[in-house]
């Protein structure tokens, strides 16, 4: 069913709450709430019909802070709780707030079902690899090697990658933004919006107090345009400062070329949102330090949601059924006589 559409018209106040923002100076959660408030008036669905559901981390103070709906509820069960909102009023635009260790770790399961469902809710997923709230643990997302109060002699597991866990369980779409990248970070929201089935947003977020810098090669400016892919559908795969490289696949196995005598524009891997293959390469480049991150829309296809598939189960068994009383209903099946 489709979201109940607005005539009114908001302005970010207008989704600015009266509550007081309790992040630390400089954390990155401040670039995603403003973005988000600039962007919701612009969605065209009434701030009544909007619902932000989060779980237990720095990320899930969110809904506090946006004048709509909201849940804060426990640790890692945010989808489940979404997901129970969204059939009770398939009407209602639901959004999941959520970091890599509420998401990934106690919520992993949850998180998973959620993707392979396809209920029309929209993920936004906070890393910046790290437990933030507990102060400095290693996450499931931390690098092998990384030194924390719970690893001081570096981590030995390997991290989750949130776009293949994402791919894996079925999710239609998988996108990755930054923080700090402001317009592409209000696309990605509003691209989210707009899939009809669940969206899954990672957000590259720092946290300046115990993890500064974890993202800091992918938004420097002397850096980022050689360890940034930004993804364009049906646009070559280039990036570089002079856009003089691109991903080139040589059998199935991506490779970085340098556009120039031996390569041409027209060697170079073009992107193709509907294209699962192509969606996992680029996904698994992440970690990788022989390639760039890729950013933007991985992978977006169309299927039927799951609220989609409820109504129609729900209205079908209603045809099937003759009309009778409470009564009926209680009496039907086996019963027993107590004599």
């Amino acid at each position: 069913m489709p979201e109940t559409k607005t005539t009114k018209t908001y302005t970010r106040k207008d989704f600015t709450s009266d509550q007081a923002v309790r992040w630390c100076p400089g954390c990155g959660d401040y670039a995603i709430l403003a973005q988000s408030q600039k962007v919701f008036p612009d969605l065209g669905v009434d701030k009544e019909n909007i619902v932000f559901i989060s779980g237990i981390g720095c990320s899930s103070r969110f809904p506090y802070y946006m004048d709509t709906y909201g849940f804060h509820t426990i640790h890692g069960r945010a989808p489940a709780i979404a997901s129970g909102v969204k059939l009770a009023n398939p009407d209602l635009s639901v959004w999941v707030v959520t970091g890599d260790g509420d998401g990934l770790s106690i919520g992993g399961n949850h998180t998973i079902h959620l993707l392979r469902r396809n209920l029309d809710i929209n993920v936004m997923l906070f890393n910046n690899r790290i437990y933030g709230l507990t102060k400095g643990q290693y996450s499931p997302t931390s690098e092998v090697g990384k030194v924390t109060k719970s690893t001081p002699m570096g981590s030995l597991d390997r991290p989750f990658n949130p776009l293949t866990l994402a791919l894996g369980a079925g999710a239609t779409f998988v996108s990755r933004t930054i923080d700090k990248e402001t317009k592409h970070l209000q696309e990605m929201i509003k691209r989210s919006h707009v899939h009809k089935g669940t969206s899954f947003m990672e957000i590259y977020q720092n946290c300046n107090i115990f993890n500064d810098g974890a993202f800091a090669s992918l938004t420097d400016r002397e850096t980022k345009l050689e360890t940034v892919l930004w993804l364009e559908n049906n646009s070559p795969m280039v990036f570089g400062a002079e856009k003089n490289k691109g991903i080139r696949l040589e059998g199935n196995t991506p490779k970085v070329i340098e556009i120039g005598d031996k390569w041409s524009i027209d060697d170079v891997l073009v992107h193709d949102e509907s294209d699962y293959v192509i969606a996992s390469l680029l996904s698994n480049m992440t970690y990788n330090p022989d390639f760039p991150d890729p950013v933007g829309v991985l992978y977006a296809v169309e299927d039927v949601t799951y609220e989609d598939m409820m109504m129609d189960q729900l209205n079908e068994a209603v045809k099937k059924k003759d009309k009778s009383s409470i009564q009926d209903i209680i009496n039907s099946g086996d019963t027993w006589v107590v004599k």
